[in-house]
């Protein structure tokens, strides 16, 4: 930038001189010849500025290093494998947690972490005077109103036995007077009784009629309402009685049991220590096989899947295994993968034992590769010093896949190129590395 400004500076400076001996009135031939050496020592500063510019600008810049502090690789053709390499911990295939459903302070323990338990089993005795009395309150208010329902219902049947005296009765009294009016009939027929008795015995049979139909009528209503209050009664009952057995059932939550056989691990209660409700006091491992966990970064998450399948190495023998579950929730920049042994009934497995899984996500193809190293944090493979005789140069390339091994090259390199792979970090902006041979 330094020689452009001073170049500049000498051309303006031209310019001017060249004006004020153009403004003046009077040449001399003398005066003439001073300006024409002087203009021609103007233009070859010029033009040694220009050239001088110019140099500086098109030379490459380089720079020395040691043979000794980079590391040189072949470019080779080779059979590639998309593959990856992450640790996976060996958990049991079964778990369940061991939650707290009513909280409260922890007032037994009966077993130890590791101990192996029984479905049913007690593990852990909680206290919690509060909630105890607030279920002793409502059980006591549910056993008032499953006792008032009883009487209610109790009431109801009484009430449709007085009906139904009520009824019987009635239906007696028409008896008499549809008898009587038979009789009096006949006698009234053939003159035996007065026209004023015939007449009372009329309108009594007529009452009893009437009063027998809305009798009737009225019992027949009241055994409807009361067989719709039966029903409402008997649904309050039967939903009184299950909360009632619910409400004694959750009494019994303070009384943590195990709800399967297995073996107890995480489980580190405190006497005395309160615990909420939902908290977990630890898992309980269903001892009929292992599965591997693994935390993988999120970089891979769209190309791992449920059935690809992957090796473990098992003293010194490669045991397949294969993807079951991929958990697409990314926690800390790592994903969550479950893996099966595809055979685990010869393997002495032990729970939080570690592998390394090698994971295959394509078939194996010709391709270009070179070595994995350093360069690529300052290049993100775009670009490659490649050697040429004691020198290294920029060589631009395309990256394409990738394995823990090796980058695929797509463009740049061809196989039997070197080039340098070590770290770039010293590196930025140099075009040219001129390669010493170390003392």
């Amino acid at each position: 930038m330094s020689v452009l400004l001073f170049f500049k500076f000498w051309y303006d400076y031209a310019i001017y001189l060249n004006k004020l001996e153009l403004m003046d009135t009077i040449i001399e031939g003398k005066n003439k010849n001073k300006k024409n050496k002087r203009l021609i020592i103007l233009v070859s500063i010029f033009l040694i500025l220009a050239v001088l510019s110019f140099l500086a600008l098109t030379k490459k810049r380089s720079l020395n290093v040691k043979r000794g502090e980079i590391a040189v690789k072949t470019v080779t053709e080779d059979y590639f494998e998309d593959f990856i390499v992450f640790q996976a911990k060996v958990e049991p295939l079964t778990s369940t947690l061991i939650n707290i459903v009513e909280g409260g302070s922890v007032q037994e323990i009966f077993v130890a972490n590791g101990d192996y338990v029984k479905e049913g089993q007690p593990l852990v005795r909680l206290y919690n005077p509060n909630t105890e009395l607030s279920y002793m309150q409502q059980e006591t208010s549910m056993i008032e109103q499953i006792n008032n329902l009883h009487k209610a219902r109790l009431d109801l049947r009484n009430q449709e036995l007085n009906l139904e005296k009520d009824r019987v009765a009635i239906e007696h009294d028409f008896n008499d007077a549809k008898n009587e009016y038979e009789l009096n009939k006949k006698l009234y027929e053939k003159e035996i009784i007065a026209k004023n008795d015939w007449t009372i015995t009329q309108e009594k049979y007529r009452y009893q009629q009437e009063r027998r139909s809305i009798i009737k009528q009225t019992v027949e209503k009241e055994k409807e309402a009361n067989a719709m209050q039966l029903t409402q009664m008997n649904k309050s009952l039967a939903i009184m009685e299950k909360s009632l057995e619910i409400l004694r059932q959750n009494k019994q939550n303070f009384l943590i049991t195990a709800s399967f056989s297995g073996r107890l691990s995480s489980f580190e209660p405190v006497l005395g220590k309160t615990y909420n409700a939902g908290e977990t006091l630890g898992k309980i491992d269903v001892m009929e096989g292992y599965k591997l966990l693994a935390n993988v970064d999120e970089f891979y998450l769209d190309k791992v899947s449920v059935g690809q399948k992957g090796q473990v190495d098992y003293k010194g023998a490669m045991i397949p295994v294969t993807v079951t579950k991929v958990i697409q929730e990314v926690k800390e920049g790592r994903f969550m993968v479950e893996l099966n042994f595809e055979a685990d009934k010869d393997l002495e497995l032990q729970q939080g034992l570690s592998f390394g899984v090698r994971l295959k996500l394509s078939e194996k193809e010709k391709a270009v590769v070179i070595p994995k190293g350093s360069f690529y944090r300052e290049t993100a493979g775009k670009w490659i010093f490649k050697l040429e005789g004691d020198k290294a140069v920029v060589q631009p390339i395309e990256i394409g896949r990738e394995n823990p091994l090796y980058y695929e090259v797509k463009s740049g390199l061809e196989p039997g190129d070197k080039v340098i792979t070590s770290n770039y970090k010293d590196y930025e902006r140099i075009e040219i590395l001129n390669i010493e041979e170390s003392n």
